[in-house]
């Protein structure tokens, strides 16, 4: 059976990548960092989604030696210039808090009409591959994007971070935490970039 290693223990993220790989390779098996030995996990110190992706799919492949994927993404509200971004998940400091960051960002926005509470969330994944026929390693980068809007309140018991407080302009009544899987699946920006790059995992690891 192919495996491949998701550098994170986001039950969600995991169940989600499954999902969308098993329809191009049924028989994979997906593990998270709790199914490896413990590594030194790298702080994602870089200034995209992208580097940070990167940073972390070549450390889970140099950990464990089996194909990586890590992801990277977060949330661009345009009356913040962008931000949270690469900041999105520690927003409201340490230690980590999804209620927190919710919180925080809605008192930042509080003022700001609805007419400019436009964002979109960002996805860069990245898959890193052993070396074959004493080559370089393989290293595949691609994003996801999707664009709405930050409402007032946190609705929803779906999804995660900010998603009780986004609706995708495919949406426009609905945050992303109250879509079903499918619907969610099909519209975010992490499913989008996983339909990119889950063939080309698959034609790896078939290969």
């Amino acid at each position: 059976m192919p495996r491949v290693f998701l550098a994170s223990r986001n039950v969600k993220k995991l169940e989600e990548m499954r999902r969308i790989l098993s329809d191009h390779l049924p028989a994979v098996e997906v593990l998270g960092l709790d199914d490896v030995a413990e590594y030194d996990e790298p702080v994602e110190d870089q200034p995209t989604f992208e580097g940070n992706a990167l940073l972390k799919a070549r450390a889970g492949l140099a950990a464990t030696g089996l194909p990586s994927v890590a992801d990277d993404s977060g949330l661009c509200v345009d009356a913040l210039n962008g931000m949270p971004g690469v900041l999105s998940a520690r927003w409201s400091g340490r230690p980590k808090s999804d209620e927190r960051n919710n919180t925080l960002l809605l008192d930042q926005l509080h003022d700001v009409p609805d007419e400019r509470r436009g964002a979109h969330f960002a996805c860069a994944i990245a898959f890193c591959a052993p070396a074959r026929d004493g080559g370089e390693p393989a290293e595949l980068l691609v994003e996801g994007r999707m664009d709405g809007r930050v409402i007032r309140e946190t609705r929803g018991t779906g999804g995660f971070g900010y998603d009780v407080l986004f609706c995708a302009e495919e949406h426009p009544d609905l945050t992303t935490a109250e879509l079903d899987a499918v619907d969610k699946d099909a519209i975010s920006h992490r499913g989008r970039a996983l339909r990119r790059i889950a063939p080309r995992i698959a034609t790896h690891l078939t290969g």
